[in-house]
């Protein structure tokens, strides 16, 4: 949201204590309801819409943790905003209503059934890597060193050969080139 920043401050820079929302809310998304009917019963978990947020990603609309009921209203294909109610739900004789939007303290980890074991190598081809320094499917991995030592090169040729549709690279104090690179 940096052009709202820029809008609210007037400043090139951000100052402390901004506070603008992370998804603009006057933006209108197409939300696709799934198998889900009035008079069905969902609970936490349970998937009830899909919104295309580009061509790449689709993101799943779950019902939120530790929420039931039965379906009294969901909304029908088109474009909504974030803000605006597509499901509605009972559960005895207490009504609740969700929007596109979900909120959670990001300090607070989200609850899951099971956490998967890391079971699977990740074997990158690279054999000093494969040998020295292995790593698991789904793990963390960080690659420190100095200056020119070839970490960008590292990970740019992991990013080109890799079986993913999406990858995260963070590069803390990088240059914008190198960014741009990758």
């Amino acid at each position: 949201p940096l052009k709202d920043i820029n809008e609210l401050t007037q400043s090139i820079y951000i100052p402390k204590g901004v506070n603008v929302p992370c998804l603009a809310r006057e933006t209108a998304w197409e939300f696709n309801p799934l198998n889900v009917k009035v008079g069905s019963h969902i609970t936490g978990g349970d998937l009830y819409g899909i919104v295309h947020e580009n061509s790449l990603v689709k993101h799943k609309m779950l019902m939120q943790p530790r929420a039931k009921g039965t379906v009294t209203y969901i909304a029908p294909n088109g474009n909504y905003k974030v803000t605006d109610v597509v499901l509605e739900t009972e559960f005895d004789g207490e009504k609740q209503s969700y929007t596109m939007l979900q909120v959670w303290p990001v300090r607070q980890p989200r609850p899951c059934t099971e956490k998967l074991p890391a079971n699977h190598p990740l074997l990158c081809g690279q054999r000093v890597l494969d040998s020295l320094f292995p790593c698991v499917q789904g793990g963390t991995t960080a690659i420190p060193g100095a200056f020119g030592c070839g970490k960008t090169v590292i990970s740019q040729s992991l990013s080109k050969y890799s079986n993913s549709d999406v990858i995260v690279y963070v590069g803390c104090g990088e240059r914008g080139n190198k960014m741009s690179e990758v």
